[in-house]
């Protein structure tokens, strides 16, 4: 028992690692990108090294001079001349020590870093990027997935009549008992009631057991090791807006900083710990760019088609068999169900997700409802429904009473 604990412990431990990871690269990134970058001096994306150092040829030019030859002076005229110039090098001279002082403040002033409009908008839009980036992330991770609700647990009778009985017959009939009080129409591959055995409750539409977090999960997308948690109804928002975020992060990453990887790959700029993170920044933000748009692509692709992974690689069944888009809604429907109706709230990490994924507007709720709505498609093929433009169609009326139940 106490291995069995311990052994638990580790993995929960060791489950924390790639999230760990993702924070170390981000906290560096945030670093080599603000302060060795753009507060770093010379190597600043926000002021010119090349005249940094024309600037400082400049001063020293003010220190040292190059006198125009003269011609050779007499013994006293030459004495004066060497203590003036003695006195122009130590600056024994008053007036002479304001003016050096004066130039050497403007000299420094002017080689520090001097941020204008311009650049401190750069630095406003890191910044707003990286909040939202953090900011999503964060939701993504301690976001706790949704279970089922009670009415979808067994009674304590339900569940020992259920144990008790041997055939799977009266099993299925046992579950569908239990079933035809709620609103669930997804059924197993035989046609059966889909039933936890671990959690003991019959599965919500599009509900999902994850093995990892060992819970159902109302409306699982997947399980995902970055963010060590299941990504499901309460959280799948906050997970597509953190790809989102985090593949603009990256390409406004790459993007400022490709131009500075030129100059330290001609040799234009030398300066040596922020050539380094110049060119491990700008490897890894293309790095993850790439990856990140396959992956937001990906789940963009299944948002407008109303899916999960897991209905990807695997059709939802309904009452008549399995059908992959049989919770397609519509493009602008489909958005509605995962950001809200409110368009103010898509790009935040607010929760304004329809429903409380216990259940889910379908297409085949609407035909089996209506069994003349089967027969469109035919009275379109015939040329029978033919109303005038800007009237609403049968499906629609019957959608409409359907999603407001």
């Amino acid at each position: 028992m106490a291995l069995s604990r311990g052994l638990r412990c580790c993995q929960r431990a060791f489950a924390w690692l790639p999230v760990l990871i993702i924070a170390l690269v981000v906290l560096w990134s945030y670093y080599a990108y603000v302060c060795e970058l753009c507060l770093g001096g010379r190597s600043s994306p926000f002021s010119s090294p090349l005249s940094a150092c024309r600037r400082k040829r400049r001063c020293r030019q003010l220190w040292q001079p190059d006198e125009p030859a003269l011609p050779m002076p007499e013994p006293a005229e030459a004495a004066t001349q060497a203590r003036l110039a003695a006195g122009r090098v130590t600056l024994s001279n008053p007036v002479e020590k304001v003016l050096a002082s004066g130039e050497e403040c403007i000299a420094r002033v002017d080689s520090t870093l001097v941020i204008r409009y311009c650049d401190l908008a750069y630095l406003i839009i890191f910044h707003i990027l990286f909040v939202l980036f953090v900011w999503t992330y964060w939701k993504s991770i301690f976001t706790l997935p949704v279970q089922p609700g009670k009415k979808y647990h067994m009674s304590y009778a339900d569940k020992e009549r259920y144990e008790n009985e041997e055939r799977p017959e009266v099993q299925r009939q046992i579950l569908a008992e239990i079933a035809r009080k709620l609103p669930v129409y997804t059924r197993t591959g035989n046609g059966g009631v889909r039933f936890c055995d671990r959690c003991q409750l019959i599965k919500p539409d599009r509900c999902h057991h994850c093995s990892v977090c060992a819970i159902c999960v109302l409306k699982m997308d997947h399980h995902c090791p970055w963010v060590n948690n299941c990504i499901g109804f309460s959280n799948y928002k906050f997970f597509l807006l953190f790809l989102a975020y985090a593949l603009l992060y990256c390409l406004y990453i790459a993007a400022t900083v490709f131009k500075y990887f030129i100059k330290y790959w001609t040799g234009e700029l030398t300066n040596g710990r922020s050539k380094f993170h110049v060119l491990f920044l700008l490897f890894v933000a293309v790095m993850f760019f790439v990856s990140l748009m396959f992956l937001f692509g990906y789940h963009c692709w299944l948002v407008s088609r109303n899916r999960s992974t897991l209905e990807a690689f695997s059709a939802p069944v309904f009452q008549n068999g399995p059908d992959k888009n049989g919770f397609n809604l519509g493009f602008v429907k489909n958005l509605q169900q995962v950001f809200g109706e409110e368009k103010k709230l898509w790009l935040l990490p607010i929760a304004s997700s329809q429903g409380d994924g216990h259940f889910f507007p379908m297409r085949a709720l609407c035909e089996a409802q209506n069994p003349l709505l089967a027969n469109e498609e035919q009275w379109e093929d015939d040329g029978i429904d033919e109303e005038p433009h800007g009237k609403v169609t049968l499906k629609e009326i019957s959608c409409v009473l359907t999603y407001s139940d």
